[in-house]
């Protein structure tokens, strides 16, 4: 009782003295942006500040707004019609004399980019315990937009619905969650930052509000440090627990991401600088009970119920934000709404009916508060967020018909949801029930499905011809679909029904490819196929006799007969270096008259890479084969290895096994099959069994092929020494000089020298693998570099380039897979060309009557093509320099400009010399090279 009176007492002390910051202003605030739509680059930027009511000196809206383009506005809200009051001074609900004041200003920024949007204002409320001197301190937020066509149309960065005003009880752990959503359904991710006074300049002397200078402890102990977290997902912010009364502030960014091409991609992000109003208080949080996270498929209904308790027997108010409350077509709902104060246990229903426009990959964030109403002091509250993902529902009634010349028609209904964006085609051989959970979605990688093809969504039926090469005799060919939406709510449905097609047996099919021996020079390989027992004897007459050709690799041409014209159906391949090199196989089918009738798909051997780490071996092994190596009836592949019988260490033995189905082909060897660590000085060596199914009941199952033997050292951590790289593309210039314009057939060649470079900290003398390649279009910094293929020759050519601009290294590998330092940087560049002509005669002749840049149509040549040009911002001026004509390039927009010689109104202009300035922006590698301020005259004639 006497802690509730104290509690009481200042509240009205409060109450009765501003909360002692008279002078005061800024407590909170962030400033979101909209974008007005998708054809313009211009902005509505909406800036909110929280500030104090009761004996504030100054309204909130006079700072300075930094557009992050060069630009900047001195903003007095009250004063400025450019300026817009949303909201002005408006209290917010239990507040306690904080109030909300939000104005908007609309801003148009001239091209792509990032732009970090900032504003700044004097001053920070006076008080705040974790920073020097606040009250002289400015308030600062900042948020970044960036504008990429490349990234889609992003409309609205993050909006957060929770106010950023707080109150916490000394030694009670503190709970809050901004309640943030994307309307665009980007990824959102959360991360504290140090407020701030300016741009880059953190506020005088910030310390963490956990710091133990504020004396807090974790909840119910006087020894445990008091901690602070947010959780990157939810946003959920945990101070565990405030220690001295007081104000703190504390800030954090709300960063989004879209997803193109599988690649996350920063789009945007909202700083927000919160305040946390800390006292003592003889009260408990109230406590949540909410669902777990939920998975609904489009149609059916969320509906449940969330209840609320408090161990004071305090009435409770339950309240929820989400953006799912706001859609403009079924919008979630609950009740009681508008929300109170209700005796606990308190109740709220929450109920949403989806429909197809509500899918989306990333779950909807709905976060539930409570917040208790004791009779004195102040009020607690407590969050939780419940994760609801909207799935689509699965195409229907897939169908298949196996067609005589070894292709499958597949059939299916339409979509039931119009607004995705297409139809995927996934394929496996052999049969694999799948019984997803109800948050699976699409295609599972443990059900070895590949994906075939992509349709438009309006497609519902489809050939499968695999490619061109047509499906494997003998193969059952299983499919399922699965429907894709369109960035940024991406999102895909649950897989299909299965269906299969078995393909006839006229021709041969491969049955077996199996390393008998590992050589460098002397390596076997069996080859084993069946015959075409469903041929048409009529038209191909028996006896049938083959040939064996051979590849090096998983695939490509076969350029080597390793068995002339012979009736078996096995072969033995000898004279192999199957230690490096997998090798693939194809069979040719003759019948009686020694004419060619078929050959079969091709089938390679299984290949096993070893990967040495510290006192452990992980092996990864592939095939690329016309059967399924990972099946439901035969899911275990079996790993042979070395000194384990302490009699015979040479011979290799059964060690384990993998389920491929759930762990993939890969098997991490640590000793713990017989508890004996594995040790540094002895050479490991293994082989893989594997067990595959054509699906075909008229073929033996399993089909059993075994891999090559492959040895490593545990810690053979020691890379191979990098290789000297030299760029053999001729210049850009020279290659283009005899082109035509429209020549768009890139390429970069790299080579270098197999004697490699020495080194500190590598290995000279090391086996090579192989090497890797990377590329990066700018050449800045190592993260914008990618692997794009591995590859054994010392050459490497890069074809089907968008240009010439990029940069490459190259990293060898050995056979323990360690790789090497990157190779010294290559570049190459683009050669950009934009020549503009000085005299047009718009008379309608049709020649010379637009004003474009040269080319091999307009008075150019092949060498004086404009290339390389991503964009033009053109102006034409009189001669007393006003503007009289503008072009932006984009769009409809091309950057031949193709100006007819009238003005912005439409008025054709009269004879004379006018001026012109060509911002031209060229697709150049580096960034400081790719712009250029092009400036001329310009004489009409007619």
């Amino acid at each position: 009782m006497l802690q509730r009176f104290k509690t009481l007492f200042f509240a009205i002390l409060l109450t009765l003295a501003g909360f002692s910051v008279q002078a005061t202003h800024i407590r909170a605030g962030e400033i979101t942006v909209e974008r007005v739509n998708c054809q313009s680059k211009t902005f509505v930027i909406y800036v909110t500040g929280y500030v104090d009511l009761i004996g504030g000196q100054v309204t909130f809206g006079g700072g300075t707004l930094d557009f992050g383009d060069g630009s900047e506005k001195i903003i007095n809200i009250r004063e400025d019609p450019r300026v817009t009051i949303l909201i002005d001074e408006q209290p917010i609900e239990g507040g306690n004399g904080v109030g909300i004041t939000r104005f908007r200003v609309e801003h148009t920024y001239s091209g792509n980019g990032f732009y970090i949007i900032g504003y700044t204002e004097s001053n920070r409320n006076d008080g705040i315990v974790n920073m020097n001197n606040s009250v002289e301190t400015p308030f600062y937020v900042e948020t970044m937009v960036r504008i990429d066509a490349t990234l889609g149309c992003n409309l609205h960065l993050p909006e957060m619905l929770v106010p950023p005003v707080d109150y916490g009880c000394s030694g009670v752990a503190f709970y809050h969650n901004p309640g943030a959503f994307d309307r665009d359904g980007d990824s959102l991710a959360f991360a504290f930052v140090t407020p701030r006074k300016a741009k880059d300049t953190p506020v005088d002397n910030y310390r963490v509000v956990n710091d133990p200078e504020f004396g807090g402890f974790q909840e119910g102990t006087t020894n445990l440090p008091a901690t602070l977290s947010i959780d990157p997902i939810t946003g959920d912010i945990v101070w565990n627990s405030p220690g001295i009364t007081g104000e703190y502030n504390f800030a954090f960014i709300v960063k989004e991401y879209r997803k193109v091409d599988g690649i996350y991609y920063l789009v945007g992000s909202v700083v927000r600088d919160m305040q946390i109003i800390v006292d003592d208080c003889d009260n408990n949080r109230p406590e949540l009970d909410v669902p777990d996270d939920i998975c609904v498929e489009v149609g059916e209904t969320v509906n449940f119920d969330v209840f609320a308790t408090d161990k004071d027997g305090d009435p409770v108010k339950l309240e929820v934000f989400s953006g799912v409350l706001y859609f403009p077509d079924s919008p979630a709902t609950y009740t009681p709404n508008p929300s109170d104060y209700q005796p606990q246990p308190g109740k709220l229903t929450f109920n949403w009916e989806t429909t197809c426009d509500h899918v989306r990959e990333q779950p909807y964030l709905v976060t539930f508060k409570v917040t208790d109403d004791p009779p004195q002091g102040i009020r607690l509250t407590e969050y939780a967020t419940v994760n609801i993902i909207v799935v689509a529902p699965a195409p229907q009634n897939l169908q298949s018909t196996v067609n005589a010349n070894r292709t499958i028609d597949l059939t299916w209904d339409d979509y039931s949801c119009s607004n995705a964006e297409k139809i995927q085609i996934w394929r496996r051989v052999d049969s694999y029930p799948l019984l997803p959970d109800e948050c699976e979605t699409g295609i599972p990688e443990y059900a070895g499905y590949t994906l075939l093809d992509e349709v438009p969504i309006t497609t519902s039926s489809y050939k499968d011809d695999n490619h061109g090469s047509l499906l494997a005799f003998d193969a059952d060919y299983c499919y399922r679909l699965v429907a894709v939406f369109p960035p940024p709510q991406n999102g895909e449905s649950y897989a299909s029904n299965e269906t299969c097609g078995l393909i006839k047996a006229d021709g041969p099919a491969i049955t077996h490819v199996t390393v008998d021996e590992t050589s460098l020079t002397d390596g076997k390989i069996t080859v084993s196929w069946r015959g075409p027992f469903e041929i048409d004897q009529v038209l191909f007459p028996p006896p049938y006799s083959y040939e064996l050709w051979r590849g090096e690799g998983f695939e490509g041409s076969v350029t080597t007969k390793v068995m002339s014209i012979s009736s078996d159906t096995t072969f033995q391949d000898n004279g192999l270096n199957t230690m490096e090199h997998p090798y693939h196989y194809v069979v040719k089918l003759f019948d009686d008259n020694g004419q060619e009738v078929v050959q079969s798909v091709a089938a390679s051997s299984v290949f096993t890479n070893p990967i040495p780490g510290t006192a452990s071996i992980e092996l990864d092994w592939s095939a690329n084969v016309p059967w399924s190596n990972n099946t439901a009836g035969f899911p275990y592949h079996y790993i042979y290895r070395g000194h384990v019988d302490g009699a015979d260490l040479s011979k290799l033995v059964l060690i384990d096994s993998v389920n491929v189905n759930r762990d993939g082909f890969s098997y991490f060897d640590d000793g713990s099959f017989n508890n004996e660590p594995l040790e540094e000085q002895i050479l490991y060596c293994y082989y893989v069994e594997v067990l595959g199914s054509y699906g075909n009941p008229n073929i033996d199952k399993p089909q059993i092929n075994f891999s090559q033997i492959t040895c490593a050292q545990p810690n053979d951590t020691i890379p191979p020494c990098a290789p000297e790289l030299v760029l053999l593309t001729e210049d850009c210039s020279t290659i283009l000089s005899n082109q035509p314009c429209n020549f768009n057939n890139f390429y970069n060649e790299i080579a270098w020298s197999e004697t490699l470079t020495n080194g500190e900290g590598c290995d000279n003398e090391d086996q090579i693998k192989g090497y890797n390649v990377y590329f990066s279009s700018t050449g800045e910094g190592d993260d914008s570099f990618e692997l794009i293929d591995f590859v054994q020759d010392t050459s490497y050519l890069h074809l089907g380039l968008p240009s010439f601009a990029g940069c490459y290294y190259v990293t060898t590998l050995d056979r323990s897979n360690n790789e090497s330092t990157p190779s010294n940087i290559v570049c190459n560049d683009n050669c950009p060309f934009y020549e503009l002509p000085n005299i047009i005669t718009p008379n309608g002749d049709g020649k010379n009557d637009v004003f474009r840049p040269l080319d091999e149509f307009s008075g150019g040549d092949a060498s004086r093509c404009p290339r390389f040009i991503k964009s033009v911002s053109f102006k034409i001026f009189n001669r007393w320099g006003g503007v009289i004509y503008n072009y932006e390039s984009g769009g409809e927009n091309t950057i031949f400009i193709d100006w007819d010689g009238r003005d912005n109104t439409g008025t054709l202009l009269p004879s004379g010399v006018y001026y012109y300035t060509a911002d031209v922006e060229f697709d150049l590698r580096r960034p400081q090279d790719r712009f250029q301020q092009l400036k001329g005259w310009v004489h009409i004639l007619y």
